[in-house]
């Protein structure tokens, strides 16, 4: 969520850090700010509301000198988004930056007014600039004040300190939430993930959780949760692979839609070789007796659809559980059972969580995972990644069709594992997969069809989805992102479902999204259809060309997809969902790379 930068430098930081920010733009934010140290050892801070822009601004106006400083986007979590609750929040001799919540900062807070301290904020992060300015009045040191405070902080967080005549000082700390150092040649950097870093440097070290860093231009020191120095491997990241432009595009969501057909090359060229599936040997799913699909969002409804999959192909049932709400049910868990961790980032609170949750009590734990590095991909005892390169849009495009062609290459796999597929059969299913890219490429055609459709649906209060088998989760994607790009208010739901309640929506005003190939169940789905047009509903079918010859004259519109794809055509139908979402957004001239009140990556519960 919150993007941190931190930079013990040789050059003026504050244009860096600006800079740095704006590649952390696509985590979400809404107020931004920077501090730095001058070469008096003078600390100061800039803050303001509303996009990077105004920072910059009020940066001409009043520049900041310096060669050390620490930079914050934020994300509204305790107090609105005002200039006040902006980090960086200082007191004295300390400004501090913060991802995350600090649960009992209510508890502080009381103890630091009773000290005579009052907090000028709204914000959870105030109080870990007071606590640790306090503890520097009573005479501790600025790493003394920094490690007392964290021993008092309960919750999630990384943190970035500086301290005011300390300029070759900074203090970083991490605890749930995720944080990088970076090492240059008489530079060190601290930032959220690889993104920021990138410009500066290709030599990382993550934090583990419970660590905390004192760095110098020199290096760093790493300590563990137990205050013992620890080591940390240093990674080289691929700086190509972070970079961030719109090639071209208007919005960073229409480059990554269209960028499908050729990542989901790169994942099934990853995964399968030779026309045969391959996978670590320890996916073996010979004696699995149940899965668990844990995810949030979009990451959800994509296990969603692979629970189709799994249970049709594989036979093995699959439990579908919201991260948030997993643990808190405490599920019983099979000691034979495997759970499967479905999240963008890696990095997501609440499927880490679930994943600590479910540890002891499965006999194995795969991530399905954009980003390598990350928290879920090294806690898992398999991780598998998606390949989706960095995707800067909010809304999820292309991460989700790549964790579906990894969770389509897993259900193949737990089949053929199962001997539920004989040789030729897993042949046909892994050539279906493998024909995808292209279809995609041509399911990219229909940019044109939903652009004449956005004016229409961009006048619509509210907008129904409707499908089948695996298309049903797909429906639920569409409505979640026309909710997440255009603000109407968007539902999706199973087409059998549609006379046992939601059917008392339909009339004229309501534009109805019917996602329905010509397959087993397509006669099923018209019926449905029917009994929304026979209330005057206007529907949108999404079908290959003979569906939509068969559907007949009384739809409002139809977008022709392309045939194939087999048992895995729903990941076609993530193309027309993407662009009507996309499209009726550019029609609303709502932020379509950045809706309101949304984040990237959710590093909070």
């Amino acid at each position: 969520m919150c993007g941190i930068i931190g930079i013990l430098g040789s050059h003026e930081v504050g244009p860096q850090l600006v800079e740095a920010l704006k590649r952390l733009e696509y985590r979400g934010y809404d107020s931004a700010g920077i501090a730095t140290i001058d070469a008096s050892g003078r600390l100061d801070r800039r803050r303001a509301v509303g996009k990077l822009i105004n920072l910059s601004d009020r940066l001409v106006h009043a520049p900041l000198p310096g060669h050390s400083g620490i930079g914050h986007t934020r994300w509204a979590t305790h107090g609105a988004a005002t200039e006040a609750n902006a980090h960086p929040h200082k007191y004295g001799p300390v400004a501090v930056v913060h991802n995350g919540i600090i649960e009992n900062f209510r508890e502080l807070r009381e103890e630091l007014i009773a000290a005579g301290i009052r907090p000028e904020s709204e914000t959870d992060t105030e109080t870990v600039a007071l606590l640790t300015g306090l503890h520097m009045t009573r005479g501790m040191s600025p790493v003394e004040a920094a490690r007392a405070t964290l021993a008092r902080l309960n919750g999630a967080f990384a943190l970035a300190f500086i301290f005011e005549g300390e300029g070759d000082l900074m203090v970083a700390a991490r605890k749930g939430s995720p944080l990088a150092i970076g090492h240059g040649e008489g530079e060190m950097f601290v930032g959220s993930d690889a993104v920021a870093l990138s410009p500066f440097t290709d030599k990382i070290t993550y934090l583990e959780d419970g660590d905390h860093a004192v760095l110098n231009r020199g290096g760093v020191e790493i300590f563990d949760a137990e205050g013992r120095r620890a080591n940390r491997d240093m990674s080289r990241i691929d700086v190509g692979a972070t970079a961030i432009d719109k090639g071209g595009y208007r919005h960073f969501m229409a480059k990554e839609i269209a960028e499908q057909p050729a990542v989901l090359g790169d994942v099934l060229n990853h995964y399968i070789k030779n026309g045969r599936i391959v996978l670590p040997e320890a996916l073996d799913f010979r004696g699995v007796d149940r899965l668990t699909l844990v995810g949030c969002g979009t990451a959800f409804l994509a296990g969603y659809v692979a629970k189709y999959w799994f249970e049709r192909l594989a036979g093995l049932p699959c439990d579908l559980d919201v991260a948030s709400e997993f643990r808190y049910r405490e599920p019983p868990l099979s000691e034979k059972s495997w759970g499967i961790f479905i999240s963008q980032s890696g990095e997501t609170a609440d499927t880490l969580a679930a994943l600590h949750y479910a540890q002891d009590k499965v006999a194995k734990t795969v991530g399905v995972v954009n980003v390598g590095t990350s928290a879920i991909a090294r806690e898992t005892d398999i991780a598998l990644p998606t390949l989706a390169g960095i995707e800067v849009c909010v809304a999820s495009s292309k991460a989700f069709t790549c964790q579906l062609a990894v969770l389509a290459v897993l259900a193949i796999k737990a089949a053929q594992d199962r001997g539920r597929l004989s040789e030729a059969e897993a042949a046909r299913h892994i050539e279906d997969l493998r024909a995808i890219p292209g279809l995609l490429n041509q399911a990219l055609a229909v940019s044109d069809d939903c652009r004449a459709l956005a004016d229409w649906l961009a006048e619509a209060q509210d907008v129904l989805y409707l499908g089948r088998g695996a298309l049903y989760p797909v429906a639920l994607e569409g409505a979640l992102k026309l909710k997440e790009l255009s603000y109407i208010h968007a539902e999706g739901y199973a087409s059998g479902e549609l006379k046992h309640g939601p059917i008392a929506l339909i009339d004229r005003n309501v534009p109805v999204v019917v996602v329905a190939p010509r397959d087993a169940l397509f006669e099923k789905t018209i019926s449905n259809m029917q009994e929304v047009m026979a209330r005057h509903g206007q529907v949108l079918l999404i079908s290959d060309a003979e569906g939509i010859a068969e559907a007949g004259d009384g739809i409002r519109a139809g977008l022709t997809m392309p045939t194939g794809g087999g048992l895995f055509e729903a990941i076609l139908y993530a193309v027309p969902m993407q662009y009507l979402a996309y499209h009726t957004a550019v029609a609303k001239g709502t932020d379509v790379d950045q809706p309101r009140n949304l984040a990237k990556s959710v590093t909070v519960e």
